[in-house]
């Protein structure tokens, strides 16, 4: 059995408003939660009490999600902000710029 080898380089992942398509997720599934109820019992009579309970899991690992998401989103913008000040700072002449000083070595 041959090894599997790629043929062509995997495409750079989407980025997007992953924050709110994550929360609409999760708003839907306690939506489908709520809806369903109502409908307890005949969920119950007909042994399907899963749907309720898979709605109500989707929810619950939605605000996991939620909560995941948001932190990334943050850390994403620090290192970028972090990357954008390192960049201004060298190209500006600050001092220790140029001789690699830093200035907590001081």
């Amino acid at each position: 059995m041959a090894k599997w080898t790629p043929r062509h380089e995997a495409p750079e992942p989407l980025e997007g408003p992953v924050v709110a398509t994550i929360t609409i997720g999760t708003i839907i599934w306690f939506a489908l939660f709520l809806v369903q109820i109502p409908f307890y019992s005949w969920f119950a009579d007909r042994d399907l009490m899963w749907w309720v309970w898979t709605c109500l899991a989707g929810g619950g690992l939605g605000l996991i999600g939620v909560w995941y998401v948001r932190k990334r989103d943050a850390a994403i913008k620090r290192a970028e902000a972090a990357a954008r000040d390192g960049s201004e700072r060298d190209g500006s002449g600050a001092p220790g710029a140029a001789d690699g000083v830093n200035d907590t070595d001081a």
